[in-house]
């Protein structure tokens, strides 16, 4: 039985050598020359100001998070979309109460002041 998993083995471990050996033959034949400009940090073209350590407000977290939370809930209407003729009014009637409480979260949100992480 284990010999017709062979194939996959050999695959996978000719995969995994010619991996490596691209990694070091671009290592050992790879030109290197280094200058001040190669070696310098580069941020969006634009000259980094501060200290990369610095720190950020809390709100910039809590909005990134805000941000996760929707973008996963709006993910949940693509399979909806798909099987949506099969579900008839039930389907419509609980999407919209979805999207009703998503969007009492995100008024919620909002008003608080949770979306200005700016000031």
């Amino acid at each position: 039985m284990l010999l017709s998993y062979l194939p996959i083995v050999i695959l996978i471990l000719l995969a995994a050598g010619f991996a490596l050996a691209t990694l070091f033959v671009s290592h050992v034949l790879g030109p290197r020359r280094p200058s001040a400009a190669k070696l310098a940090p580069y941020e969006c073209g634009i000259d980094p100001v501060g200290s990369a350590r610095g720190r950020f407000s809390v709100k910039f977290y809590l909005v990134a998070m805000l941000f996760i939370i929707f973008d996963i809930e709006i993910v949940f209407l693509y399979p909806w979309a798909v099987i949506l003729n099969s579900l008839r009014l039930f389907g419509l009637i609980e999407m919209i109460l979805f999207l009703g409480i998503l969007l009492i979260g995100l008024l919620y949100v909002w008003k608080k002041g949770g979306l200005e992480w700016i000031t």
